[in-house]
Formats: structure tokens, C-alpha cells, sequence
């Protein structure tokens, strides 16, 4: 089924004569995963994006999902409970996005350390329970000084202590919210990006029952109806609930912003993800992470109050970024020239929260007498003598040396918060890309009950545990067999083995789908160029340059090399597939270009 710029007109017209179900305001991953599961029960659905679909916040993430090793810093065993149960989860239903990349841990001898060599260890054991990897070949390791050294040579040797490697895994945060989207279409869903909210409409009894957009490609202004609306528009889930009429609205939204910088393999070579701490007293730590031929590190924590649409890389964002990992890595040397790309984004982080933080967990240190205690029960749930129930209970009562209470960027709990107003407007924020499958699914109990008892409407839920999004229709179980099939499948088309990797590792079981467009070729770009990106601006609406090279694939933010020499081809390709003119080709140049040019901190190296 395609889903292209047709469709999207087919949708609108729908939506203009018919009330829907539910209609979902916000294309981030939170958004998506409320619509494929929503699309999939049989309900009636319909999403609408201001921009393109995850452009907001959901394709700036560190494109990890994340186990949360670092909330056992504070034993925080639900937190990491519920992120490993959730990944393990994520990979099953995306199984050719989220793949397993074991993350090394260097210990330093620095003030205040997120972890000694004694907790790591105890932490990491209590992980890979929870992780159920105990056993497996991505058991956790505990390495000495020159075990870490000869496995990421270029670190900083003084203090370092030892370290350790445990398992995590690398995503693809802007193509996991495009295969939800291109489900819950699949499945009857109306998804439509480029459509703002601008307003809400009420029944007689002040009830919301649908909201009026403008179509941000053609000015146009509509109302669609729906018996529940939802807001997952993250950062935004403030200002969409003040459009409304209720006038004692309290926000609950405290984004930080989180950058993340890009250089060549050769400037910053590392084998495997690494995570460490700042080495600044600050609270942070930072991962630099290995990708297609580049290095990227980051991130940031800093609180936001700037413009939503448009954050942007600082000199002060680039000179922390810098010091802590030229600190790390001494011998490096980089500077904001050796930066090819970048990226800024939100965290949709809940003001009101308490506990686990993006870079750790609250304040304190465990004592002593508690760290036993805990050690204790570990050894015991491992051995079996100790219930799961008995080792969270004797987690729960771990004692801490309180701080101040003062919470800052880095203190705000990354849990998630699920609302119903008087208007009847339903609000999902909060949380992280790892829980959004789980936080999708309270909300459609919530959705679900709503229907039922408002309106007599009966659906079962599908089990969203096992229900695949597009491109993820094989045996979960059995990636890398997947993976060889569908590779070989693109060499017997003539594509090079890297080029069939690639495509394979990028669309899953869609593979066969792109490779369907053999015979189309476009001026400037290479079969497997050409198969790409047709197939996306057929199936995944892809409507310009910025959404292909950016948020369709990672051209924008790891391949700029291949972006430089393909650019002018891909405009020109999209200008043929669209039928623009010779002023619109021009305008969507200058939108990748300038894109190009903030990525690459062009502006930022002339004022240095």
C-alpha cells in the first residue's frame, strides 16, 4: 500500500466528511506509537504533524535505546526494570532497527564518580538479571585499566581504574517513528504531516470532539472531528493544552536541550559505544558513539526555553562537547573544524516528577551499610534464595545522603504522564523512545474505556508486545538470518554487497518492497540511490529534500560525504518525481543547503 502525496490528499478528503475515533496530534514516536496500535485494534484513526513526521524532537535523540545502567546508580530497579523489559520489546516488534552494541564504561579516579569499580559490578550484574542476558554472550565484563586501554587505546590513561563492558543497543530514532507511521496507515490509519493544530472544536455540552487545522502545504483551513483526541505533541503538550478553553491550565513541561557532534572515524576512533563521566563534578555523562564511518559524541543537559521548532547547536554547547572528550582523549586534539555534523533536540521532560534523570538519578550517595544490604540480596536472587518482589523491596529501602532538593536540568525524572481533562482532551507526555510502545498502550486502555462507556463502542486491543511495525515482518529471533536473505536478494539485482547491506539494514523486510523499483534510475544517482529513494517518496511521504536526506536516512548526519556528491541529483530527482518548477526545485535547495550549513556549524567556525 503506498503512502505518498496521493494519499495524503485521499486522507484529507476523508477526514473533511468523516469523525474518526480517535485523532492524535504530534508525529513523534509517542504520536506513532498511539496510532498503530489505535489503527491496528480496528479504531478508526487519524494523526496530524505540524512538520514532518518526527521532525519535532523524536529524530534528535542519542539514537540509542538506552538500557538505563546509569539509573542503578541510585538502584533505581524499576526505571532500568521496565527500560530493558521495553527494549527487548522495541526490538521485537523493529527487529532491523534496534541492534544489540555493547557499551564500554571506563572508570576513572574523579571526584564524585557515577560509579566505582566495587558498583559497577554489582550494578552491572543486577542489569543483565533484569536484562536477562545472564549467561549469553553479551554478559557483562569487568576490564582492567590495561584491558580498557587495549580495547579503546586512544583514552586517557591517568586515573583511569578499570571499567566494563555490558550490552545496549544502537537505533534509528527518525526510522523507528516512520515504520509505526507506515503501520498504522497500513492498517487504515489517515497520517498526515504538514498539518497544524490551530484551534479546537466543542459539542453543546463543551466537550472536545474534533480540532481545526491548516494544511502547512497549501495554506488550506479544515476541521476534523473525532469522538477522542489525544496530545503527544512532546515539548508542545503545554501550548497545545492552552488552546483549549480551559483557562487554569498548569504546565507540567521542562524541556532541556541535549547536542550531539559529528566527526570522521579518523579524528575519533573508537570500536565500540563508550559512556564515562564529564570529569567536570557535573552530574553528566557522555557517550561517543561509533556510526557508518563517523564518531558522533554527545550530550548536552541544559534547561530550554527557547524557540520549540528550531533548537540549535551553541559555541558554548560545542566548547563543553569539546572539552570533556578531548579530555578523555587527549591525543585528539579536535576542534569545532573537525565537526562535519551536528544536532540539537528536545527532551519532553515532566517538571512535576521526582527520581531518575536523562544523566543518572537524584542526588545522594548510598551508604555503606545500604550497598551491603543491597550486594546481599543481589547474590541471593541470584542463587534463587531471593524473590524478584524480596530484592525491590530490599532495593526500595536503600538509605541515601539527601542533597539540597534543588533539581537541576539534570534531576528531572524522564517518567511519563497520563491526563484526561475536564474538556475530555486526553494528554500523553513525558517518558523516553525506549518506553513509547508502553506508554502507547496505557493510553489505548485509556481510549479504549472512553469508547466503550461514552460511546458503546467495543474493540480488542491488539497485543502490541508481539504486533511488528512495517519493516519489521520477520522472525525477531532470527535477525541476521533475515538480514543475509534480504542482502543476498539485493546482490541478485545487481547491487554491491555494501549496498545491499545497507538497504537491508535500513528497510527490513520492506527490502524486497524498494528493490521492486529496479528499473527506475534517476540522472546522477546510483541504482541503489535510485530504488531508495523512489520507494520513500512513494511509501513513506517523503515530500522534500530535507525529509530524504535527514529523517529517511542518515545522508544528513552520517554519510555527508555521499550528501555533498548526491545533493544536486537528489533535488533534480525529486523535481522530475513532483513536477516542480524551476522556483520550487530552487527553494527546496536552498532548505537543504542551509540545513547542510547549520549541521556542519558553518556559521558557528566563521565567527570563531
Amino acid at each position: 500500500m503506498s503512502f505518498s502525496l496521493k494519499t495524503r490528499e485521499e486522507s484529507i478528503k476523508f477526514l473533511k466528511d468523516h469523525t474518526v475515533d480517535v485523532l492524535i496530534i504530534g508525529g513523534g514516536i509517542t504520536g506513532a506509537g498511539v496510532a498503530v496500535q489505535a489503527a491496528a485494534s480496528g479504531m478508526s484513526t487519524a494523526l496530524v504533524e505540524m512538520q514532518d513526521f518526527s521532525e519535532g524532537t523524536s529524530s534528535r535523540s542519542t539514537k540509542l535505546v538506552h538500557g538505563g545502567i546509569r539509573y542503578l546508580k541510585s538502584f533505581d530497579v524499576e526505571v532500568v526494570a521496565d527500560t530493558v523489559r521495553e527494549r527487548a520489546n522495541v526490538q521485537k516488534v523493529a527487529p532491523h532497527i534496534p541492534k544489540p552494541d555493547p557499551m564500554l564504561l571506563p572508570i576513572y579516579d574523579d571526584p564524585n564518580s557515577t560509579f566505582s569499580m566495587f558498583s559497577l559490578k554489582i550494578a552491572m550484574d543486577l542489569y543483565d538479571q533484569l536484562a536477562n542476558v545472564k549467561g549469553t554472550d553479551y554478559e557483562n565484563r569487568v576490564l582492567t585499566k590495561e584491558e580498557v586501554l587495549e580495547i579503546s587505546p586512544h583514552l586517557n590513561a591517568d586515573g583511569l581504574l578499570g571499567g566494563g563492558i555490558y550490552l545496549d543497543f544502537r537505533n534509528n530514532d527518525s526510522r523507528l517513528v516512520i515504520e509505526n507511521i507506515k503501520q498504522a496507515q497500513a492498517d487504515g490509519g489517515h497520517m498526515l504531516s504538514r498539518t497544524k493544530v490551530i484551534g479546537f472544536v466543542y459539542d453543546d455540552s463543551d466537550q472536545i470532539n474534533g480540532v481545526k487545522v491548516k494544511d502547512m502545504i497549501t495554506s488550506e483551513e479544515y476541521v476534523i472531528h473525532a469522538k477522542v483526541v489525544i496530545n503527544t505533541t512532546g515539548p508542545w503538550s503545554d501550548t497545545v493544552r492552552h488552546m483549549t478553553k480551559d483557562k487554569e491550565v498548569i504546565d507540567q513541561m521542562r524541556p532541556t536541550k541535549g547536542v550531539h557532534l559529528v566527526v570522521d572515524r579518523e579524528k575519533l576512533n573508537v570500536s565500540q559505544p563508550t559512556y564515562f563521566d564529564t570529569g567536570l563534578n557535573d552530574g553528566r555523562m557522555v557517550f561517543v558513539v561509533p556510526r557508518e564511518d563517523k564518531t558522533y559524541f554527545g550530550t548536552t543537559d541544559t534547561d530550554y526555553e527557547g524557540d520549540f521548532s528550531h533548537p540549535t547547536v551553541t559555541s558554548e554547547d560545542v566548547s563543553y562537547l569539546l572539552k570533556v572528550v578531548n579530555n578523555k582523549f587527549p591525543e585528539r586534539n579536535l576542534t569545532i573544524d573537525d565537526i562535519e555534523a551536528s544536532w540539537a533536540g528536545l527532551r519532553p521532560l515532566i517538571s512535576g516528577n521526582g527520581g531518575s534523570d536523562y544523566n543518572g538519578a537524584a542526588s545522594g550517595n548510598i551508604t555503606d551499610e545500604s550497598l551491603e544490604k543491597v550486594i546481599q540480596s543481589v547474590d541471593e536472587y541470584e542463587i534463587g534464595t531471593l524473590t524478584r518482589e524480596g530484592l525491590e523491596k530490599s532495593i526500595h529501602s536503600v538509605k541515601t545522603q539527601a542533597g539540597d532538593g534543588t533539581k537541576s536540568p539534570s534531576s528531572v525524572s524522564r517518567g511519563s504522564s497520563l491526563t484526561r481533562a475536564d474538556d475530555g482532551l486526553i494528554t500523553l507526555a513525558g517518558g523516553k523512545i525506549t518506553d513509547y510502545r508502553l506508554m502507547a498502550e496505557g493510553a489505548l486502555n485509556m481510549i479504549n474505556s472512553i469508547l466503550s462507556k461514552e460511546y458503546g463502542d467495543d474493540f480488542v486491543l491488539i497485543d502490541s508486545i508481539n504486533y511488528p511495525v512495517s519493516g519489521g515482518h520477520f522472525d525477531a529471533t532470527n535477525v541476521e538470518g533475515a538480514m543475509k536473505d534480504y542482502i543476498e536478494l539485493g546482490v541478485s539485482k545487481g547491487l554491491s554487497e555494501k549496498e545491499a547491506t545497507y538497504l537491508a539494514h535500513l528497510y527490513g523486510s520492506n527490502t524486497k518492497d524498494v528493490l521492486s523499483y529496479e528499473d527506475v534510475e534517476f540522472n546522477g544517482l546510483t541504482k541503489a540511490q535510485s530504488m531508495a529513494l523512489m520507494y520513500s517518496l512513494e511509501n513513506e511521504m517523503t515530500l522534500t529534500p530535507v525529509d530524504y536526506a535527514l529523517r529517511r536516512t542518515n545522508y544528513l548526519l552520517f554519510m555527508r560525504d555521499q550528501l555533498d556528491a548526491v545533493k544536486v541529483a537528489l533535488v533534480e530527482a525529486m523535481k522530475e518525481y513532483y513536477q516542480w518548477d524551476d522556483n520550487q526545485a530552487q527553494l527546496y535547495t536552498t532548505e537543504l543547503t542551509e540545513k547542510m550549513s547549520e549541521s556542519s556549524l558553518d556559521k558557528l567556525k566563521t565567527e570563531g
